[in-house]
């Protein structure tokens, strides 16, 4: 043997060790890794548990009802609870179904001149949210925004700002809601019925739905039912969703938390025809949101005898003089939506 494959030999078992000392160590890493990754998830796991099946039931069916609005919640619910307890809890926390649809009204409402530029916006807050509401004195104001591409899966619905800049308009909420598949909706295909201008841009005749709308005569007009009494009764503009939460006067009935903490977009009239517009900021830390009862008790301090519930979550926003005075809850922003309110510029 020459010398120098001697001295090679040595150089040759320290790299077999140095690699077999890697290799040793790699797997002890990563053994640790996945046993803390493991741990994490099963504690996680076991939060998630002892929040959903804690204790206290009306903890459950606040949290549930919660995530039982959202898509990705709704999908996290259905890991802990099987069908049966998840029907069984949305049917004893929820918004009773309203049979009655608004007393509509000939008359046309009369409203001071000095009165009818007035909008006022007032900060809402409560123990779970904050959000804001505008109040427009003159109903005859109020106008729908419409994607006119909708129902074109190839064009997609427009931002709020978009349809308040289009219309050269002051103000603007979102409206009705949209097909929406895994949360990737564009905003190109309204939900149920949609009326513009006394005719019905979306939806047939006999779709039926809870329809929230203006008559001739700046009347909101709230409750179930379809397209063609949509248009017998004289809406002029109008969306599809839900729930109703007041009608001529009377709160719906709300059973157990009402449903969970959201964001909420709600709409209403008062007797005098003042129109509500409110905004619930939600999934924040500073607002987790607000129920339906938290939006019944707001219009009824605000003198509301009409309300109804249009699309929330990550749709609500509220635009006014060119900017949002909400939070969003994307943060992409606001959504593309087919529908909105809008408030159009005084005289």
């Amino acid at each position: 043997m020459t010398e120098k494959t001697e001295k090679k030999q040595p150089q040759k078992k320290h790299k077999l060790r140095v690699k077999a000392s890697i290799r040793r160590v790699s797997r002890k890493t990563m053994l640790v890794v996945l046993t803390v990754v493991l741990t994490v998830c099963v504690a996680g796991y076991l939060a998630v548990l002892i929040i959903l099946k804690g204790p206290s039931p009306t903890f459950t069916n606040l949290v549930v009802s919660t995530m039982m609005e959202t898509r990705r919640g709704d999908k996290i619910a259905h890991m802990f609870f099987s069908d049966a307890e998840l029907t069984s809890i949305t049917a004893q926390n929820n918004v009773s179904s309203s049979n009655t649809v608004t007393l509509s009204s000939d008359e046309p409402y009369s409203i001071p001149d000095s009165e009818k530029d007035s909008i006022q916006v007032i900060d809402i807050s409560g123990p779970t949210y904050q959000g804001k509401l505008m109040i427009v004195r003159d109903p005859s104001r109020i106008q729908l925004g419409v994607n006119t591409l909708m129902g074109d899966s190839a064009e997609s619905g427009f931002l709020v700002e978009n349809y308040v800049a289009a219309e050269g308009a002051i103000a603007g909420i979102n409206a009705g809601g949209f097909d929406d598949p895994n949360g990737q909706g564009d905003g190109s295909i309204p939900q149920g019925v949609v009326v513009k201008d006394g005719q019905l841009a979306a939806g047939s005749p006999n779709d039926y739905g809870t329809v929230i709308g203006f008559n001739q005569n700046n009347h909101l007009i709230v409750g179930d039912m379809t397209g063609q009494q949509a248009l017998d009764w004289g809406l002029t503009d109008a969306v599809t969703f839900g729930p109703v939460l007041i009608v001529n006067g009377e709160a719906v009935s709300i059973t157990g938390t009402g449903g969970g903490l959201n964001p909420r977009t709600v709409i209403g009239q008062r007797d005098d025809g003042a129109v509500l517009l409110l905004v619930i900021d939600g999934r924040q830390t500073s607002s987790l949101g607000a129920s339906y009862e938290d939006c019944i008790k707001i219009f009824q301090e605000n003198n509301a005898v009409q309300a109804a519930n249009l699309d929330g979550g990550n749709s609500s926003a509220l635009i006014y003089d060119g900017k949002y005075i909400n939070t969003t809850v994307s943060m992409y922003g606001s959504r593309h939506l087919p529908t909105a309110f809008l408030v159009k510029g005084g005289n």
